[in-house]
């Protein structure tokens, strides 16, 4: 397939600046949409967008289908009509590099509440119209979601495995009786959606209008505290007792000495594919009208996964299973049409998933920061690059590259610095240059390349618990010097947007 050749950067919308203690979907994010759209890049590459829970991991969602409220923009809030500019006065004095999510879920909680009451008593404009458009058209998903959401509050947060045991089951008396009782509560986790669609499709529209397109993120697994366990039990291997028997993770590797123990209900493949994988469509359609282009992370469980007993201590010890294969993406294409998915096919792969990937004609990724080892055969070099495959420099689950060059010993870093042709001292935009250079269609890294921060611009240490996924930009990082040194790299590789790509 021949594409033209685009770049893009990865920035999570928590990560943006702003006076609010976590990146949103307002002014800051239009801001950076401009500011990319100058540098000649053509996407915004997103982590997942669902809401999140304990550990404020985007990989670990109370929901593959809803939206994040913690990225709902108070200032919108003013502008459509549902606050007051008072409202926002007595924002707390938040840091300005990193999200303490500790002090900004209940301030940003505490804001959505008012905008409801204030939507319950008077919805300003035709909000009330399009509130009810929004409901009827996600019932699907939505209605679960918001009871989920309500009976969890009134369990104060605790995980559904732990509900009575009618609610645990969904007993049909249990959960009529709750949406009854819970009728306020579940309308205020509908309206919270309803703001977060609303301003992501304006910003969306945005992008395109700025010849912009957007690249998501699925996580592979949902969370085991989600609603698409407790709502579809019988889509995840779980005992009679609704408790996970197997678990997902990955065994030892490159990330962690003795795997990575994600904790993840395993799917029940046999399940899903009797009706025709109707909830994975469901799900896909739903991250394709968030986004243009979509990474499933973990690709490689479509092959074989590994499963690791409940209640193990680590993911060292486990056991191989088969994924559904290219009936999966053969029963979703016949059902979405062509797919645009980037696979993320990194770590030790069973051969199978080159197989997969060539039958499919998905595109896999290639990460700059795992070819120095020396090894002429290493397939993330870019003479093994193909048109048909991502380049980054790093990913969120990557140090920085500046962070991952001082990590090195002496001889490792000779090695890059002759494979790059790089003197060290800019080896992140060293990276960046070879990286823009590939064959590959699409060229990304993370804004802290962009920025040539240290390990103190770190997304995630995978294996690790806390203090991940709070970097945010500070105010003032995105100069006109740094547009324009992304712009010549642009232009020098051939993956400048068209200057007129978002006219009519």
């Amino acid at each position: 397939m021949n594409r033209p050749r685009r770049s893009g950067i990865i920035l999570h919308p928590t990560s943006l600046p702003g006076p609010y203690g976590i990146g949103d979907l307002g002014p800051e994010a239009g801001r950076w949409l401009d500011w990319l759209a100058g540098a000649g890049c053509t996407f915004w590459q997103t982590l997942p967008l669902g809401p999140t829970g304990y550990g404020d991991s985007p990989y670990f969602c109370f929901s593959a289908f809803a939206g994040n409220p913690y990225l709902v923009s108070p200032d919108l809030l003013v502008a459509e009509g549902f606050l007051d500019a008072a409202d926002l006065a007595a924002a707390p004095d938040f840091p300005a590099d990193r999200v303490d999510f500790g002090r900004v879920i209940p301030w940003k909680l505490s804001l959505l509440d008012r905008a409801f009451a204030r939507f319950q008593g008077a919805p300003p404009g035709d909000s009330a119209a399009r509130h009810r458009a929004f409901r009827q058209a996600n019932a699907g998903w939505l209605d679960d979601y918001a009871l989920f959401m309500a009976l969890k509050e009134a369990h104060g947060g605790g995980p559904w495995a732990d509900w009575p045991q009618p609610l645990r089951h969904r007993r049909r008396a249990a959960l009529v009786e709750a949406r009854a009782a819970l009728s306020p509560e579940v309308e205020r986790q509908a309206f919270r959606q309803f703001l977060f669609f609303t301003q992501w499709d304006r910003l969306r529209a945005r992008a395109r209008s700025l010849g912009l397109q957007i690249m998501g993120d699925a996580p592979m697994y949902v969370a085991a505290d989600s609603v698409d366990v407790w709502a579809h039990p019988e889509l995840f291997k779980l005992d009679a007792d609704l408790q996970p028997v197997v678990v997902a993770g990955v065994p030892p590797d490159y990330f962690a000495e003795t795997g990575q123990l994600w904790g993840n209900p395993i799917y029940d493949w046999n399940r899903h594919a009797a009706d025709g994988y109707a909830w994975w469509i469901s799900r896909l359609r739903g991250l394709l009208g968030l986004a243009d282009l979509v990474r499933i992370d973990h690709f490689r469980a479509f092959v074989d996964y590994w499963e690791v007993p409940a209640g193990s201590p680590t993911a060292a010890v486990g056991r191989w299973g088969l994924g559904p294969g290219a009936a999966f993406f053969r029963r979703v294409e016949a059902a979405l049409g062509s797919l645009p998915i980037v696979a993320e096919d990194l770590g030790e792969l069973h051969p199978e998933v080159p197989t997969l990937l060539k039958e499919t004609g998905l595109p896999g990724m290639k990460v700059m920061q795992f070819a120095y080892d020396g090894d002429p055969e290493n397939p993330f070099l870019p003479e093994f690059h193909t048109g048909n495959c991502v380049v980054y420099t790093g990913t969120h689950d990557n140090d920085t590259t500046v962070g991952w060059y001082r990590s090195l010993r002496p001889e490792r870093r000779r090695v890059v610095r002759a494979a790059l042709g790089s003197a060290g001292r800019g080896i992140a935009w060293d990276l960046i240059r070879v990286a823009w250079a590939s064959p590959a269609f699409l060229a990304v890294a993370p804004l802290q390349d962009v920025l040539e921060l240290g390990p103190e611009g770190r997304m995630n240490r995978p294996g690790s618990f806390g203090g991940n996924w709070t970097w945010r930009l500070r105010p003032g990082a995105l100069t006109p010097a740094r547009q324009e040194k992304l712009a010549a790299a642009n232009r020098d590789a051939g993956r400048s947007l068209p200057a007129d790509a978002g006219s009519p």
